[in-house]
Formats: C-alpha cells, structure tokens, sequence
C-alpha cells in the first residue's frame, strides 16, 4: 500500500459549535468569500457583454477567455500553493497571497481595450489567484469542522460565497445604470470591494490546527500529491468530478442562449447570474445538511441531472420565456448540490497532513475539464447552430452521468475517516 498518513484515522478538531453548528472561523472565511465573491461577479456577471457583444470576440475566442477563466488558470498553480501549503502547514498565509493576486490583478482588466491577448493575459493573471486561493481555504473549512457536519459548514460558506453572487450583479447592473458604459467604473469598485475580502482574511481568520509529520513520515510533494492518485476513495471521486466536468457548460454560454432565445434586452444580461446566485444562495445549506443526512455521493450525482433539464429546456424555445429564466435558476439548484458536496466529499478521502494539495488536485482536474468544456462549446458554436453544442453536451452528459454513477457507487471504498468498516453501513456516516 502506498506509504502516507492516509492509514492514519481522522480525529475531528476540538471546535466550539456556532450558529446551525458550523464552527466560527468557517462564517469568519465565508465572510471573505462574500466581499470577495461581490468584487469578482461584478466583473464576470458583465464579461460576456462586454466581450461578445460590446467588443464582437467570437463565440471561439469567448470560448477560450472563458476557459481560461473557469478552469485553465485555476488548475496552473492550484497543486503548487496546496504543496506548499501542506509542507509548511501555512494554508491561511497561502489563501491570503491568492485573495491579495487577485484583488490586484483586477487592476489590469482597465488595459484590455480590444485586444483579445491582452484580456487573455488578465484573466489569466486574476484566476491564478483563485487557483492559488481554493484549495487552502477548503482545507481551513475542512480542518475546522466535524466530519459528521463537514458538508454543511461547506454548505453554509457556499451560502456566504453566493451571497456575494448575488450582490455582484446587482451592484454591477446598478454601476451600469448610473453610468452607462462605464466598465472602467465597475472594475475600479470591483478592486476595493476585493481588498476588504483580503483584511478580513487577514485579520478575522484564525489558522487552523493541522497534524504535523510524524518521524519517518514524508513530507507533502508533489510526488507524494500525486500519489493521492492511487487512493481509491480519492481517485473516485476526482475521476467521477472530472468526467462530468467535460460535459457541463458554463453559465456565460448558457446565458448567452437563454440572451438569445428570449431576445431580451442585454441590460437585463446581468440579472442572470443574479437569479443563479439567488437560487444557490437559497438551496445551499437545505442540500448540505441532506448530503449529510443522507448520502453526499447522492446528492453530488443528482445535481447533474438539473443540468440536464437545463440542456433540455434551452433547446426547446417554444416553452416560453419562463422556462428559459428557470433554467438560469436550475443552475443555482446544481451549484448548490455539487460544489461544496464535492470539498466534503473529497475532504474525507484525505488524511489533514495532505488535504490542501489533495483539494488542489481534485481543483486542477476539475480545471482542465472546465477549460475544455468551454473551448469545446466555443468551437461547436462557432462551427454549428446554436442546438449543435447544447445536443453535444447533452447526449455527453447523459453518457457521463452514467459512467460516473458506476464508479461512485462502490460500497467497498476505505474513506480516511471511517471506523475501519467497507462502505460505512455499521458506523452509519454518509459520504
């Protein structure tokens, strides 16, 4: 058996109970996702306007900015900064270096005009901050919370984290209201918003307490991270993430159809991410505690299945212009049952003294899907109708869900945390 403290039981931490029974110091770190969450859909809630319409970048060209900014540059320094992270047992110290890249970054979006390699390059600098920034953050969740709640205080800091989904596109539709054209406008309050997220990090968050390496147990490497491969609870559920990933369209396509199918006004443009965020915000925690309660893999897979009604209703137009807003909300149904599902699900695969790059390699897996996912759609778009993508993905993600479903229904997976029963049916945890 490959030698880590995988072997090694997780002890759940000595944590006073808080509000819904998460900890303090996650609501403290939910709090920084807010205002950084405010700063950051401000800017991606208006990104595809400005972009496709405003700047006339092709489906193609969108396809990659927005592969980069969902996937490609979160995966380029995710392993590195967990590595690192892991190592020297600095998961606060890291995740306030991401917050603070990304806050900055933000600043060069002023420059983009209409080059489409200078925005690129931007994007592409502002999301190597979230990559350094995830991975340590859902490791200080995790570290800080029971593992019989662990999926709700993942739920609870989606809620927060969402809470500034929802308040981005509104103050940005607000911005743009006030101002009409003014994109320097939202960036430059989009950049102050960002830098309270990293004062919060900064000064509210406590670090928290991690197991150090025992005598002759290796430190966290990138050899050792990557041997997190051959864990099969951790293998998994990354393998079953990373398919589904590739089949899953990101909202700005999906807001681009919903634009065009209703064919309302590109004002209203930023209010689709706000609905979105509204429904996460709403479903978040009440899909967390029944992930807990009832089965986290479950849960997880069932989320795909909102996609799927998404893919459905977006190639029936003719279902009405209410359908096609629903469809905007059923993604905040999705996010609500598979993103903070997912940390907890991968967190208990993962022993403490490897959980910050084990998350970072589950985020880079996930990345490259996404960036691929994005590209792929791009270029159907581009080279087909506009249904050509939407039945691509569709019959894709059926085919996924079906292979996933496989490989995450095996009762005989070892978590980290079990009391050394197959399938956890005696001690009765769910995962």
């Amino acid at each position: 058996m490959y030698q880590t403290d995988l072997s090694v039981r997780l002890q759940d931490p000595e944590v006073s109970p808080g509000v819904l029974g998460v900890e303090p110091n996650v609501w403290k770190l939910g709090l920084t996702s807010l205002f950084t969450d405010i700063s950051a859909e401000m800017i991606s809630s208006i990104l595809p306007l400005y972009f496709v319409i405003y700047l006339g970048f092709s489906p193609l060209q969108f396809g990659v900015l927005d592969g980069i900014y969902q996937g490609a540059a979160v995966a380029s320094l995710s392993l590195v900064a967990g590595i690192a992270a892991d190592r020297w047992r600095r998961q606060k110290e890291v995740a306030i270096g991401g917050y603070a890249f990304s806050a900055v970054s933000k600043l060069g979006l002023f420059l983009v005009g209409g080059s489409w390699t200078i925005a690129a390059a931007v994007i592409g600098l502002d999301r190597v901050g979230k990559s350094i920034r995830t991975a340590p953050r859902d490791a200080m969740i995790s570290l800080s919370s029971k593992s019989s709640t662990m999926a709700t205080a993942f739920a609870v800091h989606r809620a927060l984290d969402t809470g500034g989904s929802v308040l981005g596109p509104v103050i940005a539709f607000a911005l743009l209201e006030l101002v009409p054209g003014g994109f320097n406008f939202v960036l430059l309050t989009s950049f102050c918003i960002a830098l309270i997220g990293v004062g919060l990090i900064t000064l509210l968050v406590d670090k928290p307490q991690t197991v150090a390496t025992g005598p002759g147990q290796p430190a966290a490497s990138i050899r050792l991270s990557l041997g997190l491969w051959r864990e099969p609870a951790f293998r998994t559920i990354t393998l079953a993430g990373g398919i589904l990933a590739l089949m899953t369209a990101s909202d700005a396509f999906i807001y681009l159809v919903v634009q065009k199918n209703t064919g309302c006004s590109t004002t209203l443009f930023p209010l689709f991410a706000l609905i979105t965020a509204a429904a996460y915000l709403l479903l978040a925690v009440p899909l967390g505690k029944l992930a807990d309660a009832w089965g986290r893999r479950k849960v997880f897979l069932g989320g795909f299945l909102l996609v799927l009604m998404v893919y459905v209703i977006l190639l029936v137009p003719g279902l009405g212009k209410y359908a096609q807003f629903a469809s905007v909300g059923l993604l905040g149904a999705y996010y609500a049952a598979t993103n903070g599902v997912l940390a907890a699900v991968a967190s208990s695969a993962l022993a403490p003294n490897l959980r910050t790059s084990g998350l970072a390699l589950l985020n880079t897996i996930l990345g490259v899907g996404k960036f691929v996912s994005s590209v792929l759609f791009g270029l159907l778009w581009t080279t087909g109708a506009m249904k050509t993508p939407l039945l691509v993905f569709g019959f894709g993600l059926m085919a996924a869900f079906v292979v996933s479903g496989w490989i995450l229904n095996n009762d005989k997976i070892k978590w980290a945390d079990c009391n050394g029963c197959f399938g956890c049916k005696r001690c009765g945890k769910r995962y």
